[in-house]
């Protein structure tokens, strides 16, 4: 059962009477389909829309002291909880960055742990990423059968991007980190900040920009943050990659018309193929040049 600690992953507590309502009206995850046996993808954005953080919201069941675990990026852990902190006003919550007292693993291709080894789901996002658990930090090594480098090849090949690795925080909106696409957007839930501006790329279909999923030529990956060119044209950057498979967040239309034109697509130089995952439901470049 390959299991990894992801040792860049935080948690942040968010516990009292009203820690709910609280998260409800700031996140764009729906609290009410959260329950302990059912995580959900999640971010704080900014009043104009754009991620600020993004995270897996897990709750305690009541009989070990209840309460929600933000599963974020550790480096942003503690400006997670001081910004939740400028929310609060007379909320009865109580906001804890406990990275130090816990730990992120993720498993796959075989069951989850039991229930007691801490907070355990199936991942929010896609059931192919297999299981995440919050745990005491100490039991980490417990579940280290594979590396977190092992995690995140899986989680490329999948298409499955992460905040602070594949875009920057306060520079993409949701869908076009794929938020719509991985339940971590709600579209029926109340209002939460930056949901106006969110509701309205749904509505209209304005996500011109967007995350896709590629596989390089020849089995290497660019590093991140290198241009995505197809002839003398900037369709964007690339994220992570690794094993040959890469992230790319690139214009979409741009990306349709060089390939229409017969422009090959290059990430950092390298010669990549655009892969259209079966979870994907929005147009994809190529799609109608392929079935013509």
């Amino acid at each position: 059962m390959p299991s990894a600690h992801l040792t860049d992953r935080g948690v942040v507590k968010v516990s009292g009477e009203d820690a709910k309502t609280f998260l409800d009206g700031l996140v764009t995850c729906d609290m009410d389909k959260i329950t302990s046996q059912r995580a959900r993808l999640g971010a704080l954005l900014t009043p104009q829309g754009k991620i600020l953080f993004d995270f897996m919201v897990f709750e305690a069941p009541p009989e070990i002291g209840g309460g929600y675990f933000l599963d974020v990026m550790k480096v942003f852990a503690p400006d997670l909880a001081k910004r939740l902190g400028f929310y609060k006003l007379r909320a009865k919550v109580a906001v804890e960055d406990k990275s130090d007292m816990l730990a992120v693993v993720a498993g796959w291709d075989a069951p989850p742990p039991a229930d007691e080894a801490g907070l355990v789901t199936e991942d929010p996002r896609l059931a192919a990423l297999g299981w995440r658990a919050i745990v005491a930090a100490e039991d980490a090594a417990e579940f280290t059968t594979a590396s977190a480098e092992d995690y995140h090849a899986r989680r490329i090949a999948l298409g499955i991007p992460e905040g602070g690795r594949d875009f920057l925080f306060g520079d993409a909106f949701p869908h076009e980190a794929l938020m719509d696409q991985l339940h971590g957007v709600d579209f029926d839930k109340g209002c939460y900040v930056g949901q106006e501006v969110v509701s309205r790329m749904q509505h209209r279909g304005t996500a011109r920009t967007r995350i896709v999923p590629a596989t390089y030529e020849g089995g290497f990956a660019a590093e991140a943050g290198v241009e995505v060119t197809a002839g003398d044209k900037i369709l964007g950057k690339t994220g992570t990659g690794a094993r040959g498979r890469g992230l790319l967040m690139i214009r979409l239309d741009r990306a349709a018309d060089a390939l229409a034109a017969g422009e090959t697509i290059r990430a950092g130089g390298i010669a990549v193929v655009l892969d259209k995952p079966e979870w994907i439901g929005f147009p994809f470049p190529g799609e109608i040049e392929q079935r013509a």
